[in-house]
């Protein structure tokens, strides 16, 4: 499954304000409703990763506290063993109507005539930009409580997400970084280790529950 950012990613041939914004999904709603049946569909074709079920297994530890913050619209996490996952960008994997708020699992296929009981139209419940992340909140205090924050497998330049480390760092936390190469926020962490996630992040659940 392809990453957003990266060279060849999905961004890179996409027109974002047409495709992630709500402006384009009011014009064009069908080529919305298709780009992200797409994603839904290789969401639903791939299984979770060495690191998707390292993270599990640690956040299933008794000794471990782990809040789990993914900016990842799909379920792989959750399909791996973690559980109360916070998905700050929402998921494709559920419907939202747009007058009245209301969520219901997506269908395999969203078109531009679906509607709620309300009468609404329906979109993805992703958060677009312009808009505003989901549990901002609960995730500030999960921020000032933490002893240790983790970000993986990061570019770093998306906000809010990106300015994390400086929050839980100013509140007293340890940083780390497990990325495939330093991010745009490198400089924030006080430790990072680079290399594929299924290998990077194993290893470091590894050492943790030992």
């Amino acid at each position: 499954m392809g990453t957003f950012r990266d060279k060849g990613g999905l961004w890179e041939n996409a027109d974002l304000m047409k495709l992630a914004t709500p402006e384009g999904f009011a014009d064009d709603p069908a080529a919305v409703h298709a780009f992200y049946n797409m994603r839904r569909a290789k969401v639903r074709a791939c299984q979770p990763n060495a690191a998707h079920v390292a993270l599990a297994a640690l956040q299933q530890d008794p000794r471990a506290d782990v809040t789990l913050i993914t900016q990842n619209v799909d379920d792989l996490h959750e399909r791996a063993g973690s559980r109360d996952v916070i998905h700050m960008h929402g998921t494709h994997l559920v419907a939202l109507c747009a007058a009245c708020d209301a969520r219901w699992p997506a269908p395999e296929v969203m078109r531009a005539d679906d509607q709620c009981n309300c009468g609404g139209q329906a979109r993805p419940d992703v958060v677009w930009f312009g808009e505003v992340p989901y549990h901002m909140d609960r995730i500030g205090a999960a921020l000032a409580r933490a002893d240790l924050f983790v970000a993986i497998g990061t570019s770093g330049v998306v906000y809010p997400a990106a300015g994390f480390v400086r929050v839980a760092k100013q509140a007293g936390a340890d940083t780390l970084e497990l990325n495939l190469a330093a991010s745009e926020r490198a400089s924030d962490f006080a430790d990072a280790r680079f290399g594929p996630a299924t290998q990077v992040v194993p290893d470091w659940v590894g050492e943790v529950l030992t």
